[in-house]
């Protein structure tokens, strides 16, 4: 096949990379002349490997970069804005960020209260304004505005007056946040934002810990109602093959990486995490599954 012919892109959901990391590690732990050669047709063969549709958390970038040299393209996007952020082709792209604006796409981040809203950071392919009173780094709900941004749900104009805003910016239902000159996804308002005993926790962030765990392969962190602390942070984890995970020894191991309150103080251990085709998780679905007790009671 000529060269010009060859497959020389490779995108997947982060499940896939986990997975053929996971296969690599098993099959290639061994071989070194083996892993010389996959890192070497990596780098020759493919120019370009790219993760989308969920978040990839920082120990699979690295991971990936080690076996294979490429440092994994992430970026940011859904149906009803096509592709808002991206990090470069050619450049720095930092684990766990989306990059910056697209062209033409401006985007911005806002905090609410109930004494209204405040701007934390907007900008476009060319720069990102932060307030002066504003700390970089402070969470709020991502906004994005452009020519890809859809112009309504389909008979549901109830839905579009909620989240599309006359004037074309749209709520994507995701909290993310600014610094070091990129934009970070910190997860789903509804889902991933945990809110116990006063601190906000990213589930995403924790999540991103637990995998640098040496006996975890997978996992989801949810939370759960807590008539003290409003709600738990829980962990379900997948053990690697032959290991066993203790909630008392993860926390003595999470003590030196996290901070006190965003430990999980649950956990439970699966063979599997229920995917669906894309590789995510439905979290609402893994607290009826896994902690069907709680999964009618309101958060305090």
């Amino acid at each position: 096949m000529p060269a010009q012919d060859r497959i020389n892109i490779f995108m997947a959901v982060p499940t896939i990379y986990a997975k053929l990391i996971e296969e690599y590690d098993k099959v290639f732990s061994k071989n070194s002349r083996m892993k010389e050669y996959i890192k070497n047709v990596c780098l020759q063969k493919i120019r370009l490997m790219v993760s989308g549709s969920a978040p990839l958390p920082s120990p699979i970038f690295e991971r990936w970069q080690e076996i294979t040299g490429h440092s994994l393209l992430e970026r940011y996007g859904m149906s009803e804005i096509g592709m808002a952020l991206s990090n470069p082709l050619e450049g720095e792209r930092i684990p766990g960020y989306v990059g910056t604006p697209l062209p033409y796409v401006n985007v911005k981040i806002v905090a609410s209260s109930p004494e209204g809203e405040r701007l934390l950071a907007e900008g476009n392919e060319f720069e990102t304004r932060i307030p002066s009173a504003t700390k970089e780094g402070e969470v709020g709900d991502l906004y994005v505005r452009g020519p890809t941004v859809f112009r309504c749900y389909w008979r549901n104009s109830e839905a579009t007056k909620k989240d599309l805003a006359p004037d074309g910016w749209f709520k994507t239902g995701d909290c993310a946040q600014y610094d070091n000159g990129s934009y970070k996804i910190v997860g789903r308002s509804s889902v991933d934002i945990i809110k116990t005993g006063g601190y906000k926790v990213s589930a995403l962030e924790v999540e991103t810990h637990l995998l640098g765990h040496p006996d975890i392969a997978d996992c989801a962190v949810v939370a759960l109602p807590d008539m003290v602390w409003g709600q738990k942070v829980a962990a379900i984890i997948v053990p690697k093959l032959g290991k066993e995970v203790l909630l008392s020894k993860l926390r003595e191991w999470a003590k030196t990486t996290m901070p006190p309150y965003a430990i999980p103080t649950v956990l439970k251990c699966v063979e599997r995490l229920p995917r669906n085709h894309m590789g995510k998780v439905n979290k609402r679905e893994l607290v009826k599954q896994f902690f069907p007790e709680k999964a009618n009671q309101k958060n305090v």
